[in-house]
């Protein structure tokens, strides 16, 4: 059987393919070897994953995942190896997963728009060239977390109407000074800013709001997409925000000069594809 897995901070997708092409989907927390010592990674799987495997004989293992830099790329395949047994076990990092989820064998440009974001020219069969995504802070356009960004600065500098601050700050329960203390002195404030994605989706009716999406997506193409150079290339893209802006995603591929290819909410499925021709 081969086991595929799609890995984030918080939550871990599997796939478990027999030889006959049934699939079993399974989840577990998330793993990242960056955040993990080894004997958390260890305790999530044999602790979460091998009880739903029900004794399967895994002889293949492709782990996708956030962290999974070529510095860890040997400790998590011999972690996966120990817990599983699997005789061929890869470790990639989670820009890879979406490349050959996105693009299969075929060139593309391939990206992950979810609390951050990222991207990559891919050849068909590996990452030829990456913009560095550099966090939240630095960078990160096309992310959830700078979408929170946006909203939080358009809201409080008067660029979207004041009738929007005042519904914001009664669903939420906060005023300018929680968001201060939520961004600059509590942690997670990146996953705090991408879960403010839902209210900039219910109101996407309102114009200055869809269009502050659409700029915020057309500024990711500019910083990240441009230093490829291949317009040419059909861009696809993995992740919520991908997903469920998708209208505005397109409005603005087009405005820089660009086409959107395959768009997917979770690589999960379309790596089981891709496995099985390979």
């Amino acid at each position: 059987m081969k086991l595929i897995a799609d890995s984030g901070s918080t939550k871990t997708d599997w796939a478990l393919v027999n030889d006959e092409g049934s699939v079993l989907f399974l989840h577990t927390q998330g793993i990242n070897p960056i955040h993990q010592d080894e004997a958390a990674i260890t305790a999530i799987l044999t602790g979460e994953l091998l009880p739903q495997l029900g004794g399967a004989t895994v002889s293949q293992l492709f782990f996708y995942g956030s962290g999974v830099r070529p510095t860890e790329q040997p400790l998590m395949q011999r972690l996966l190896a120990q817990a599983t047994g699997a005789q061929t076990v890869e470790a990639h990092g989670d820009l890879l997963g979406a490349a050959r989820a996105l693009c299969g064998d075929a060139e593309g440009v391939a990206c992950i728009l979810g609390t951050g974001a990222n991207s990559c020219l891919y050849d068909g069969c590996r990452i030829v060239m990456n913009t560095p995504p550099l966090g939240y802070i630095l960078g990160d356009e096309g992310s959830g977390a700078v979408l929170g960004i946006t909203l939080l600065n358009a809201l409080y500098k008067g660029i979207l109407p004041e009738g929007l601050r005042q519904e914001f700050e009664a669903q939420y329960s906060l005023t300018l000074t929680d968001v201060i203390d939520r961004v600059y002195r509590q942690p997670m404030a990146n996953r705090f800013l991408a879960s403010l994605s839902p209210f900039v989706h219910a109101h996407l009716q309102e114009p200055a709001v869809s269009d502050l999406v659409v700029g915020h997506f057309r500024r990711f193409f500019a910083r990240n997409l441009s230093a490829y150079g291949r317009s040419d290339l059909p861009v696809s893209a993995v992740g919520s925000l991908a997903f469920y802006y998708g209208q505005q995603l397109r409005q603005a591929a087009l405005a820089e000069g660009y086409e959107l290819g395959r768009i997917e909410r979770s690589p999960i499925s379309a790596l089981v594809a891709y496995h099985r021709q390979h």
